[in-house]
């Protein structure tokens, strides 16, 4: 399953610093000055997932693999980038091939790092990213308006269509996003947005990128940040990206100490990548096959069949069931053949809806 995360944001607010972590490779620039990224850099990223790694312990495969989520670092956004300022056009058509967007807001002062803008201000610049997506979006909709009312001219049925387009670009020009469209789960309204890509219907998490000095959430910056995602009823995360790039080079044991010395559990990278996993609906099951454990993505509320052909298409035609052990029985009883021995070992149909960490075993006729 082929997902991506558009990296946006105003220039040097540090998406591209924030990609090279993730990446863990210096593949996209990293500059103090706008437009240093103009094509959009990409990186495979493994979701950190500790469930997949216990199962290993247990089965001692070959081969490890993780679910993977694309991010996409894409050039910084400025006013006027729905009108083409800064090249915006051609940004705006790379977020708009994205599943999700992490919006990166500058919460750092940098003497060195210009502002855009002149003053650090986390609200504004959420504001201005947010007002270029939707008026391109007002754009993109004011255009399917236009083509519509073309072909009902000779096709009537288009009526109904053509209404359902004006409402949707009223609804944006009051400068409301297409996730708060009131019609959005209607048949015909999902159809027209799916055609549509409209940038203010994807999913978004807030990224609120820090130094050293404003780490702690009642950091006034990052109540900002925290603000905004909640009046959108979105996720947001905060991370240091100068420090993520910097825990890469270090041994396992020092970056524990490291991360141990600022009071963090978790690095802000691998919260970032599983919180765009779960923001894209996402689910992982979990195979031991061929010498090889591995995480499988499908959406939440997939059905066996379907994860059956995540694997391959096969599996999916020739589906006759699946052995389902949950991931706790799995690893409180040490694998599958001692589930089995106690019956937790569950044989599951076709209707049979996936579950997060299930290990799985599937039977198939081609």
């Amino acid at each position: 399953m082929s997902l991506s995360i558009g990296i946006v944001g105003l220039p040097n607010a540090g998406k591209s610093t924030i990609f090279n972590a993730l990446a863990r490779a210096h593949r996209a620039e990293a500059a103090s000055y706008p437009f240093c990224t103009i094509e959009p850099n990409k990186a495979i990223v493994p979701v950190p997932d500790q469930r997949v790694e216990k199962v290993a312990e247990l089965t001692n495969p070959k081969t490890v693999i993780h679910s993977t989520v694309e991010f996409v670092d894409i050039a910084g956004l400025v006013k006027g980038a729905n009108q083409g300022e800064g090249l915006g056009n051609k940004f705006l058509s790379h977020i708009r091939e994205t599943d999700a967007i992490l919006h990166v807001v500058r919460c750092f002062t940098d003497d060195n790092v210009a502002h855009v803008e002149g003053t650090l201000d986390p609200t504004r610049d959420v504001e201005i990213v947010e007002t270029e997506l939707l008026l391109a979006d007002v754009e993109t909709a004011g255009n399917r308006v236009q083509k519509l009312q073309k072909q009902i001219r000779g096709d009537n049925s288009l009526k109904s269509l053509v209404e359902l387009a004006e409402r949707l670009r009223g609804h944006l020009s009051e400068g409301l996003p297409a996730a708060a469209f009131p019609e959005r789960e209607s048949e015909k309204a999902m159809e027209l947005l799916k055609e549509m890509r409209l940038l203010t219907d994807k999913p978004v998490i807030y990224c609120a990128n820090t130094d050293e000095n404003s780490m702690s959430p009642d950091c006034e910056v990052l109540r900002a940040v925290a603000a905004a995602a909640e009046a959108r009823n979105a996720p947001w995360v905060s991370i240091c990206a100068e420090m993520e790039e910097e825990l890469f080079e270090l041994a396992d044991d020092e970056r524990a100490e490291f991360l141990a010395a600022y009071g963090i559990e978790e690095n802000g990278l691998a919260q970032t990548v599983r919180t765009g996993f779960s923001t894209l609906g996402l689910i992982s099951f979990i195979t031991t096959m061929s010498n090889e454990v591995k995480a499988w993505t499908v959406q939440q509320g997939c059905k066996a069949p379907q994860a059956a052909g995540t694997i391959h298409t096969d599996f999916e035609k020739g589906f006759i069931r699946a052995h389902v052990t949950a991931y706790e029985d799995f690893v409180a009883n040490g694998g599958e053949s001692p589930c089995r021995a106690v019956g937790l070992v569950h044989e599951e149909g076709k209707d049979y809806e996936i579950r997060d960490g299930d290990v799985i075993r599937f039977l198939f006729n081609v």
